[in-house]
């Protein structure tokens, strides 16, 4: 009996090692596989996000001076008796982007009668942006909104669009009739685009004193040619921009900051207030 629980004990111990064994083996193979895990994580990690492409960069980075973007011959041509040669310019916090022109007379003929001409010009212009789009982008929706703008004018009396050509990269001519200060306008709106800018310009005119309306071609005439100048006004400008001066060369005045808008000015209104009077022999 003394000499069997030595024995048992050594069996025990050996039986024993085996074990151990196996659970360092163990220990060590996950110890592998966590290395084999986290290399094939590390890996397979996702590489970073592409950024988005650049927009298309402005074509135009600055605006005419609207009071001389149609001829002064044009203007003559187009309103005889204009009150102001040079025009009005309207207000606008930042003319290289959105401004605007107007110019009215009254052609008294004395017993003949007298002709009302109005004729107003505005620019907008659009940079790129790479959340809001290319200047390009942004000014063909500004185009399209002006169209629709122009078509729903109040009053208007059989309105009718369509695209005109030779008018910037894209035109359309808008043309109604309008009864006010008991006269009948004839009218005719241009809106067209060109790169990054909208033109919109509006003609009209109405006879008073027994003159007769101007006819609705004239009118339309007079709109596309005077429309044809200013979109080219847009280019000439950017030329000039890309000629360095010569030294000595006065530069670019300061900026009108006294409003946010481009819209002519008051002594310039295609409605007058009170019928014109007429001179008589």
């Amino acid at each position: 009996m003394h000499r069997s629980a030595p024995r048992l004990s050594r069996i025990l111990a050996c039986a024993a090692v085996p074990v151990m064994l196996v659970a360092v083996g163990c220990s060590s193979d996950s110890g592998s596989d966590g290395k084999k895990n986290a290399g094939s994580s590390s890996s397979g990690s996702p590489s970073a996000k592409p950024s988005k492409p650049t927009v298309e960069a402005a074509k135009f980075a600055d605006l005419p001076d609207p009071c001389a973007s149609v001829t002064k011959k044009t203007i003559k041509d187009l309103v005889p008796e204009a009150k102001k040669k040079g025009g009005t310019a309207g207000r606008s916090n930042d003319l290289s982007a959105r401004s605007s022109c107007s110019w009215n007379g009254l052609d008294d003929k004395g017993v003949k009668g007298s002709q009302y001409r109005w004729l107003d010009v505005g620019f907008t212009r659009f940079d790129s942006d790479q959340a809001l789009g290319s200047g390009a982008e942004r000014a063909t929706a500004e185009y399209a909104k002006q169209v629709t703008k122009a078509k729903a004018t109040e009053g208007a009396e059989k309105v009718a669009a369509e695209p005109t050509a030779g008018i910037g990269e894209e035109a359309t001519l808008i043309t109604y009739g309008l009864s006010k200060t008991d006269e009948d306008f004839a009218y005719a709106t241009v809106v067209a685009r060109t790169g990054n800018v909208v033109v919109a310009l509006t003609y009209n005119g109405a006879g008073y004193a027994g003159a007769k309306t101007p006819s609705s071609g004239d009118i339309v005439k007079g709109a596309e040619k005077a429309a044809k100048e200013a979109v080219a006004a847009v280019a000439d400008t950017a030329d000039a921009k890309t000629t360095a001066p010569a030294k000595g060369d006065a530069t670019d005045g300061p900026k009108d900051s006294t409003n946010d808008t481009a819209t002519g000015g008051d002594s310039d209104s295609d409605d007058p207030k009170s019928k014109p009077k007429t001179k008589t022999s």
